[in-house]
């Protein structure tokens, strides 16, 4: 019966169009498609971040986003109190939904904590070389643990890094993909280089965690030719951060979708996250979530 009500539909749906008078209407319609975003990602319940944030830095470009949940998580602000990860069959379902169909240009990974979900990830985003990727390699936390287990790590590192168009590792994720201690801008521009070296793909490292010498919040990315450093002074008494790192990530892959080179895409992106910082508020006692930004296209 459901099967019958899929062609149903179909038949519908061609019927619908008129036949051949509408053609050109068609073409017209193609022709005007929108490049529109793709997260992969696990669900904040606060909104905060994850799939949440990223839709919300989509918007702010103006573009579509379409979504494949990897996980949902119960989380505010101040913990995590429970994840229950996507079974891969249908992670898969999603990808399958929505590669081919919508006009993506760009993608954004985020935190991915299943091997099986993370091979099947790899498989289908092969297929689809147009597509920008932004892979945010989420695995260590702000204190250093491991978010997700090394099998996920081995997994992130074998099958998904090799088809990034960039990677954007925080501090500690760029010290436990590189095997070095980042202690200054030196450190992270040698770690860079040998990311890039290690994976051909260009690399972005977040500052947010200050280190040595990075006296502002400093992204450092390396295309595998030359160094370009991104400086943004330091917010005083933020009302939220939490998200910032899926946010930039995110609006890095609404830059590419829209055409920017890679160097201006990360220089807007970073701005984009500090206007968010910049305008965050509360929404509840001590709780905080970053503002909008929207961006000019």
């Amino acid at each position: 019966m459901a099967d019958m009500n899929q062609e149903r539909v179909r038949t519908d749906n061609s019927n619908s169009l008129g036949g051949k008078e509408n053609l050109s209407s068609i073409r017209y319609h193609l022709s005007s498609v929108k490049p529109c975003c793709l997260t992969i990602a696990g669900s904040d319940s606060g909104g905060n971040a994850g799939v949440q944030a990223d839709l919300r830095a989509f918007h702010a470009y103006g573009l579509h986003g379409c979504t494949v949940f990897a996980a949902l998580t119960a989380q505010n602000p101040f913990a995590v109190s429970a994840i229950h990860p996507v079974p891969a069959d249908f992670v898969a379902a999603q990808l399958d939904a929505v590669l081919g169909v919508y006009a993506i240009a760009a993608l954004k990974t985020g935190m991915l904590a299943d091997l099986a979900a993370i091979e099947i990830i790899a498989d289908r985003l092969a297929a689809h070389p147009e597509i920008a990727k932004v892979i945010d390699p989420v695995m260590v936390a702000t204190s250093g643990a491991r978010l997700i287990a090394d099998d996920a790590v081995a997994a992130i590192k074998a099958h998904l890094l090799p088809l990034a168009t960039v990677m954007t590792p925080n501090i500690p994720e760029a010290e436990a993909l590189s095997g070095k201690k980042l202690n200054s801008r030196a450190d992270v521009r040698e770690a860079a280089k040998v990311l890039n070296g290690e994976y051909g793909c260009a690399v972005l490292v977040k500052g947010g965690h200050a280190v040595g010498d990075l006296a502002a919040a400093e992204d450092t990315l390396y295309d595998g030719k030359d160094f370009l450093s991104v400086t943004m002074p330091w917010i005083a008494d933020p009302v939220s951060t939490h998200g910032t790192g899926c946010s930039l990530a995110a609006a890095l892959a609404a830059e590419l979708a829209l055409g920017h080179d890679l160097k201006a895409a990360v220089e807007g992106a970073k701005a984009y996250v500090h206007q968010a910082i910049a305008n965050s508020y509360l929404v509840g006692e001590n709780c905080g979530v970053l503002g909008f930004a929207p961006r000019s296209r």
